[in-house]
């Protein structure tokens, strides 16, 4: 086989071959950085669909307005993943008070690999 040959298999091959991404956020309800008021949910949509076993997050306040040195206190909420299988949902057990907070997340999709990140926003 001569070595045009070969390459136009390699190439034909990876043409074929689906391209392995991983899950990201592309849109979010409160957005990243907004100040709202408190939600009555939090809303990451992802680039793919996850895997709901393996998909999930927690939620943190990090910041109370008056109190300079308040320690990240985690906040309880319910995570769910949405009928679309992109969304992942958190739904506070009790109204936000204001302040800053963060959603730590973890996402894993059809390639299998687990994905992490974060997502911030104030509740005014």
């Amino acid at each position: 086989m001569n070595r045009l040959a070969v390459l136009a298999a390699v190439a034909t091959l990876a043409a074929a071959t689906p391209v392995l991404a991983h899950p990201k956020v592309v849109s979010a309800t409160p957005a990243a950085g907004a100040a709202v008021a408190s939600p009555r949910s939090i809303e990451l949509r992802m680039s793919e669909t996850l895997m709901p076993r393996l998909s999930g997050a927690s939620m943190v306040m990090t910041g109370m307005p008056g109190m300079a040195s308040h320690a990240p206190m985690k906040m309880t909420a319910t995570t769910t993943i949405g009928a679309d299988g992109k969304t992942i949902r958190l739904t506070p057990a009790k109204k936000l008070p204001a302040g800053n907070y963060r959603i730590d997340w973890h996402a894993v999709a059809g390639d299998t690999h687990r994905v992490t990140g974060t997502h911030e926003f104030a509740v005014k």
